[in-house]
């Protein structure tokens, strides 16, 4: 046995971090979580208008402290069950007197007959969207044929990935097959022979077209068949020689294609130029990925945690926080002067006492993830006023050290104060951790920071002659006429982070 010390962060600490770097709809689905498990929380009113936010803002800074008080135990318990996303985050059991009789009536959330507008929201949600397999299932099981085929196509299908490919070879299809199913054909070999026509059945009853394909050529072929047979599908009207013309450069000269070398089909093949390019504009009307048709990619709207405005007679831009909608929690007040009382017995008033200490510990976690963030975005709309003022290209260097020294506090903080936050601005929502980036010095020896160093990059190439693209040493050039000095290797990286493709694809004919 021996004595030591032993640093480590309390709970309360750990769980005012992670509240920190919470996005606002985490925050909210937390602060939830915290209504549905302690009954010493409740709502006060939204804030009516902007103005009171902005009132706030003009508070002097406060220095931020979290109090440890109570049983240390229980509180890694309750930060455990946080990290395991349980609703009840608290632990708020209590095996001694009724709950419901712990509730004062002016403080109960949901009276009889009152709906509750969380079971509502939820009720409400849209169900989850059927996977492009089930979709496709469904559709297969619409078909006329025997049961055995059908068995069979249903189980090819669940090779078909999310794009709409069947990219597993029918020979390991035929071996990983069931064997019940495979016996249902009359074995593995005659499996292996019917899934050329199952899968050629399947690719044209299946929506949308080019579905099953087993590489990018099929598809196009398949998707193009539909085009010239079906009318409803060819809403363009598209001429028999586009037609023409695109499926012969689909089946030979896909690769040439992809790398935009028309001027070597144009002089493997009979076609003019003009041709090749009518032939290419059709394509460009199909999919390369006609899975996404059905199960299309969701992207989850932005909140933005913050709003910059502009201030006219001031000359200033100022933020405040985009809490209008959230929540606004305190300590329920009855249940302060409850404890107090000799109307419990001991257990009832430890239980009382636990839900206190939890909800203030939000309250304060929260109040601080206000503070905290406020100070943050003022310390960036200090630094970076050029970029409110003239956009990107005058973004400056700004590391997270520098604000973390300006505000006195830990960079660590810094960084989750950014993290996954967004700033509504006259220049559109971005994230907040884009003003903080390194950089270098232009000619005239003003720091440029590496994001306004992509931004010029991606104004030259979009300002460029079509016909004859830059390539990357020409960038260089053309970024060293506007004072920016960087290497060939480094435009080549920043082209690739932009998605910017090389300068012989770029090109049109």
């Amino acid at each position: 046995m021996r004595l030591g010390q032993q640093m480590k962060l309390s709970p309360r600490v750990i769980q005012s971090m992670e509240i920190l770097q919470m996005p606002l709809a985490d925050l909210e689905q937390r602060i939830e979580e915290e209504l549905e498990g302690n009954m010493a929380l409740e709502l006060v009113e939204h804030v009516a208008d902007k103005v009171a936010n902005k009132d706030e803002t003009d508070r002097p800074d406060r220095e931020l402290t979290i109090t440890d008080k109570g049983n240390a135990q229980d509180d890694f318990a309750r930060l455990d069950s946080y990290q395991a996303d349980q609703p009840e985050a608290a632990d708020n059991s209590f095996d001694g007197p009724n709950r419901a009789n712990l509730e004062p009536g002016s403080s109960a959330r949901i009276s009889a007959g009152e709906r509750d507008g969380k079971m509502d929201a939820m009720a409400a949600a849209p169900a989850r969207q059927a996977s492009v397999s089930e979709q496709l299932r469904d559709q297969w099981a619409l078909t006329e044929m025997d049961t055995e085929l059908r068995s069979l196509g249903a189980y090819l299908i669940s090779f078909i990935d999310e794009d709409g490919y069947l990219r597993t070879p029918l020979e390991d299809i035929a071996r990983q097959a069931p064997e019940p199913l495979a016996d249902s054909v009359g074995g593995r070999d005659d499996l292996l022979k019917q899934l050329p026509w199952v899968l050629e059945e399947a690719q044209l009853v299946l929506e949308p077209t080019g579905v099953g394909a087993r590489d990018a050529r099929e598809c196009l072929l398949l998707q193009l068949d539909a085009v010239q047979q079906d009318p409803d599908f060819n809403e363009d009207q598209a001429t028999d020689d586009a037609i023409e013309a695109a499926r012969w450069l689909v089946a030979d000269h896909l690769d040439d294609l992809m790398n935009n070398r028309l001027p070597k089909i144009a002089e493997a093949t009979t076609l003019t130029m003009e041709e090749i390019k009518t032939g290419v504009q059709l394509l460009r009307r199909l999919s390369l990925a006609p899975g996404k048709r059905l199960a299309p990619d969701r992207s989850e709207p932005i909140i933005p945690d913050a709003i910059v405005e502009y201030e006219e007679d001031n000359d200033r831009y100022v933020a405040y926080l985009n809490d209008r909608n959230l929540m606004n929690l305190r300590i329920n007040r009855e249940y302060s002067e409850m404890v107090r009382t000799r109307e419990l017995d001991k257990q009832g008033r430890d239980f009382v006492r636990k839900n206190l200490s939890n909800a203030q510990w939000l309250v304060d976690a929260i109040g601080q993830r206000r503070d905290t963030l406020l100070r943050v975005i003022h310390a960036v709309l200090d630094a970076q006023r050029d970029y409110f003022d003239y956009g990107p290209e005058s973004l400056k260097p700004l590391p997270m050290t520098q604000v973390a020294d300006q505000l006195g506090i830990h960079v660590a903080t810094v960084s989750r104060a950014v993290a996954d936050k967004y700033l509504q601005t006259p220049r559109g929502v971005v994230p907040l951790r884009r003003f903080f980036t390194g950089g270098t010095q232009n000619d005239a020896g003003d720091d440029v920071s590496w994001a306004a160093i992509k931004a010029a990059m991606q104004d030259v190439v979009e300002t460029e002659n079509k016909a004859k693209p830059l390539s990357d040493e020409a960038i260089v050039r053309e970024l060293k006429k506007r004072g920016i000095e960087i290497a060939r290797r480094t435009v080549a990286k920043y082209r690739d982070q932009l998605g910017i493709p090389a300068a012989r694809i770029r090109k049109t004919f």
